[in-house]
């Protein structure tokens, strides 16, 4: 009986061992069936680098420290600017404020900052004054455009709060003097800034054709000068060449 069984066996364990081997390679294929159909990882961007000083191509300037002292452009910075006691007024003559003394028949402008009914032209009167509205008759004459400045600011305070006055020349009518004789153009000239007869002269366009150019009269007052155009103009007794002073009177025959 035994012996049966084993034969029984040995016949059936090839078939056996041939099955299992076929088997086998099912699964192992499969296996890789299934590995094969398992999706791709989806790639994922690598972590971005740290910007280093190594690599100035990605690197991010520092932040500038603010400058001591520096105005930032926000609006609370952008107020209006407090007028300057200086401002220049357009048309003005070219005199100093400082030392330059008002007169007669001179035409000046006042400004008064941000108030135009009290600024404008007024022509200083023969006697002196100027009419400013709101204070009335003011000395003009004698005065330099600074004092008067002051004088206004000063007498403004008790109707505007802290006044920004200016005073500036339009017109130079208290200092002139006179060309007459055979020039182009006689006449009277405005003494704005120091002038000296050759100066002068020039200003009146040169001489006619028949002026004697080697006597020329200068008079002032009780006194009286000579001039010689061609001497001074040649470098000769250049001390003829004298500053005219207001109401001269430069005679060419």
């Amino acid at each position: 009986m035994r012996k049966v069984i084993l034969s029984a066996w040995i016949a059936v364990l090839p078939a056996l061992l041939h099955g299992g081997g076929a088997l086998g390679w099912k699964v192992a294929d499969q296996g890789q069936t299934q590995e094969k159909a398992l999706p791709p990882q989806e790639k994922t961007a690598p972590p971005p680098q740290s910007q280093t000083p190594d690599d100035p191509r990605g690197a991010v300037p520092p932040a500038k420290p603010a400058t001591p002292g520096a105005i930032e452009t926000i609006p609370a910075n952008l107020a209006a600017p407090k007028p300057s006691r200086e401002i220049k007024i357009p048309g003005a003559a070219p005199v100093d404020a400082k030392t330059y003394v008002i007169g007669p028949e001179d035409v000046i402008f006042v400004k008064v900052w941000r108030d135009n009914d009290v600024s404008g032209q007024f022509l200083v009167r023969p006697d002196g004054r100027i009419s400013v509205p709101l204070i009335g008759d003011v000395t003009a004459t004698d005065r330099t455009p600074e004092q008067l400045e002051k004088d206004i600011s000063e007498r403004l305070a008790k109707f505007i709060k802290d006044p920004q006055v200016n005073v500036g020349i339009l017109v130079v009518g208290s200092k002139k003097y006179f060309i007459l004789g055979e020039v182009n153009h006689a006449g009277s000239f405005p003494l704005v800034v120091p002038t000296n007869v050759l100066e002068a002269l020039v200003n009146a366009g040169g001489f006619r054709d028949f002026a004697n150019t080697t006597k020329i009269l200068i008079l002032r007052g009780d006194k009286h000068f000579t001039f010689n155009y061609k001497q001074v103009t040649r470098g000769k007794k250049p001390e003829q060449n004298i500053l005219l002073e207001p109401g001269d009177k430069i005679i060419v025959n």
